[in-house]
């Protein structure tokens, strides 16, 4: 079984979309999706700096489209996916890949998304920061000693700390045992209570958003779980701003499905990366550049065909 999986933010990196650009397929579809995001999003995949894309108002509408255009140079047949899943961001464009949002929907709402999550993050000054290793139990513990949030739960020895810069200064001066902690160079507490405005103004443009059934499986954030319908993937997209991303739940419905591959789209390696380090026997593919297609298209033919 075949998993397609979309990277959240932070997988960006100056350049990634350069090569891609090359195609005029690619190209073309790039050109409608900035056109609907208003962002010129191929000078941001190319030309743009390192700060630049970290804007939270830049980077998510760029990943969403680095994943949306580039799947259709994949597969031609859908049910050859068994299913998709995103990482924080990434659920915008595995919900539009499942047919629970139209691929322009998807592409204004993380236009959206992205503005209310960076005026949210500009309201107090918080930060992230990922804990590496260390007892689950005692790493919880720790970061609710100092208030701060497990905003991300990658899986054992992976939990991303969310919080105001202050409460993450103090919990770096007393780390759990054993572990290895690493300041992320984003703009804010992502997936905490600071983003309770941006979940209100999504909240609002989410009334107007028609949505479709999803024709391939969907796993949510929230739980891991599979998602049926449209519009109840909608509301848990919505409401996934300010609650935690529970990828460990994700990775462990892919072993409940018995997936036997995962293909992460560009920027790929993030979730590849986990899957290597937490699914062992599970196959992973990540597709960074275009002269990789060739060889991902036969890893969706091979994990795909008994779908």
């Amino acid at each position: 079984m075949l998993v397609i999986v979309a990277p959240g933010q932070g997988a960006q990196t100056p350049g990634f979309l350069e090569p891609w650009l090359a195609d005029p397929a690619f190209e073309s579809r790039l050109n409608w999706l900035s056109a609907v995001a208003g962002l010129d999003l191929a000078h941001y995949g190319t030309a743009a700096d390192a700060d630049t894309i970290r804007d939270t108002a830049i980077a998510q509408p760029l990943l969403v489209a680095a994943g949306l255009a580039t799947a259709p140079a994949l597969f031609t047949d859908a049910t050859q996916v068994g299913a998709l899943a995103g990482h924080s961001v990434g659920e915008l464009a595995a919900a539009a890949l499942s047919g629970a949002l139209t691929v322009e929907q998807a592409m204004v709402l993380v236009r959206e998304r992205g503005k209310a999550m960076a005026e949210a993050a500009a309201l107090t000054a918080t930060s992230m920061t990922a804990v590496l290793g260390g007892d689950r139990d005692e790493v919880l513990a720790k970061l609710a000693e100092y208030g701060l949030t497990p905003a991300n739960d990658n899986g054992p020895g992976q939990i991303v700390a969310a919080g105001t810069v202050e409460e993450l200064a103090a919990f770096a001066e007393d780390p759990p045992a054993k572990s290895r902690l690493i300041k992320l160079s984003v703009a804010g507490a992502f997936h905490t209570k600071h983003m309770e405005p941006a979940v209100q103004t999504l909240a609002k443009y989410a009334t107007a958003i028609g949505t479709g059934e999803p024709t391939t499986k969907l796993l949510s954030n929230r739980d891991g779980q599979v998602v049926t319908d449209g519009a109840d993937a909608l509301q848990r997209i919505v409401a996934q701003v300010n609650s935690p991303v529970r990828w460990d739940l994700c990775m462990q419905t892919f072993t409940e499905l018995g997936v036997t591959g995962i293909l992460e789209l560009p920027p790929a390696g993030t979730l590849t990366g986990i899957a290597k380090r937490q699914l062992k026997g599970v196959e992973t593919f990540a597709l960074k550049t275009p002269d990789q297609l060739d060889d991902a298209r036969a890893f969706v033919e091979k994990h795909g065909a008994s779908v």
